[in-house]
């Protein structure tokens, strides 16, 4: 009984310790995820399929869910009550068999998803002259990334109502157009890769840290029940 006892108290600190590294880490993605969508709030119109607004949002969804999931784990840790726990386990289990085929839709597809991006992205181009606030976004876009374009300038043919690119896809002000050669869509995808490397990092730390939970929730479970078997 005593060891058993001292096994189950072990397995709850270490679950805990385990926990509260994993709600820290939702905690840093969360912050990730708030950070890029304010350094992207220039480009806020645009489609969400655009690859930092859509970064900017499953950070923020997966750094809310790391965090739920962790205090849950805490709770039933501290608590050690098997419903909070078998809670735990089956949320983490999900979240964990939810990234992998993200992942692998993400590797497979992203041909694809580029392409959807773009159309997107070139489907929006038509409403230029009648959104502010999608012109408003284009416009800092071509200016910041210094792009034209979702592939190139000629994108913008017949999309505004000189059948030319936006001033803002030129190098400067003089009377003739010097059109930016390189597109936006590829500078902004390089942008988000060069600045989001060291979270994938931090992203894969938290997967081990996951996977960890996962079988210290199962054996905390199976020491409970295990005491219980002892105590009737």
């Amino acid at each position: 009984m005593s060891v058993s006892r001292g096994c189950l108290c072990c397995v709850k600190y270490l679950m805990f310790i385990f926990n509260l590294i994993f709600w820290l880490g939702g905690c840093g993605l969360f912050g990730v995820g708030v950070w890029l969508a304010f350094t992207q709030s220039e480009f806020s119109s645009l489609p969400l399929s655009f690859p930092s607004l859509s970064a900017a949002n499953l950070l923020l969804v997966a750094g809310g869910v790391t965090m739920v999931t962790g205090f849950l784990g805490c709770l039933g840790a501290l608590k050690e009550q098997k419903c909070l726990l078998m809670t735990f386990f089956v949320i983490l289990l999900f979240l964990v068999l939810t990234e992998v085929a993200l992942i692998l839709v993400l590797s497979v597809y992203h041909e694809e998803l580029d392409k959807k991006a773009k159309d997107d992205l070139r489907e929006g181009m038509k409403d230029y002259l009648t959104n502010e606030g999608l012109k408003k976004s284009w416009d800092n876009m071509q200016r910041i990334f210094k792009c034209c374009g979702v592939s190139n300038h000629t994108d913008w043919h017949n999309k505004t109502s000189s059948g030319k690119p936006p001033d803002s896809c030129c190098r400067d002000n003089t009377e003739r157009c010097h059109h930016w050669e390189e597109p936006c869509y590829e500078k902004a995808k390089d942008w988000l890769l060069a600045n989001i490397t060291s979270v994938l990092g931090f992203g894969v730390c938290i997967g081990i840290v996951q996977i960890l939970a996962l079988v210290f929730s199962m054996l905390m479970y199976c020491q409970i029940l295990r005491v219980e078997k002892y105590m009737d």
